[in-house]
């Protein structure tokens, strides 16, 4: 692979503002590699959500437990609608909640599509979905063929990363390449929220509130999982 900018074993650190850094991010995304990449909350490393073996080395690179499933990171509904990621009709307060909240920090569990690899949901019924409110992980989307198979860019268990240095001190090595886009503005892992069970539940508490969802599920009580 034709790499730029710093190296730590056979990972390239590339500044985001470095022209070609997005088509070598495609590239190494395209040919079945990891990248990490700055969002609105940490920083994210992800794989092409499509590609079972690319995600599979994604849960080896992190030593993420099987049975816990990696989120989707999309450019809309959409991309994650036309490329079978999520079921379709999606449940009725989605639209609602994406419209207020995406991009942003808030990703919707929803029922799975029928494209979507079983190593991505860990075999389960749902996945989690979010549109991120960076320009850096915006553009690399939009120049994808899939959306992105994605979470925290740290070891599981170890805490998130919020600069790209962070990223290299905890995944130099296991991954093939870092975007650096300056510190995450954020720095809170974004709210997770259940929209396949009855009421609506939050699994993970972040930036998103409660009483910021409230009003958009129309009177229906929550739960903090």
């Amino acid at each position: 692979m034709e790499k730029a900018g710093r190296e730590s074993g056979d990972t390239a650190l590339v500044p985001a503002s470095d022209p070609s850094a997005l088509a070598l991010a495609v590239k190494v995304l395209k040919g079945g590699g990891l990248v990490a990449f700055p969002t609105d909350t940490v920083y994210g490393v992800g794989a092409l959500a499509g590609d079972a073996e690319a995600v599979a080395g994604l849960y080896a690179a992190k030593e993420r437990p099987a049975a816990k499933a990696i989120p989707v990171l999309a450019s809309g509904w959409p991309q994650l609608l036309d490329m079978g990621i999520v079921a379709s009709p999606l449940p009725p307060a989605a639209a609602r909640l994406s419209g207020r909240f995406w991009p942003g920090p808030l990703t919707l569990v929803v029922p799975r599509g029928l494209q979507v690899p079983d190593v991505v949901t860990a075999s389960g019924d749902t996945v989690a979905v979010r549109v991120p409110d960076h320009p850096v992980v915006l553009h690399l989307l939009e120049h994808l063929p899939a959306p992105l198979a994605a979470t925290s860019a740290n070891r599981a268990g170890e805490p998130s990363p919020l600069t790209a240095r962070d990223v290299m001190d905890q995944l130099g090595g296991r991954i093939q390449f870092v975007l650096d886009g300056g510190a995450c503005p954020g720095g809170v892992p974004s709210t997770v929220l259940d929209l396949t069970v009855a009421p609506p539940c939050i699994l993970r508490a972040g930036p998103v509130t409660l009483a910021d969802i409230q009003p958009l599920l129309r009177g229906a009580n929550q739960c903090f999982g």
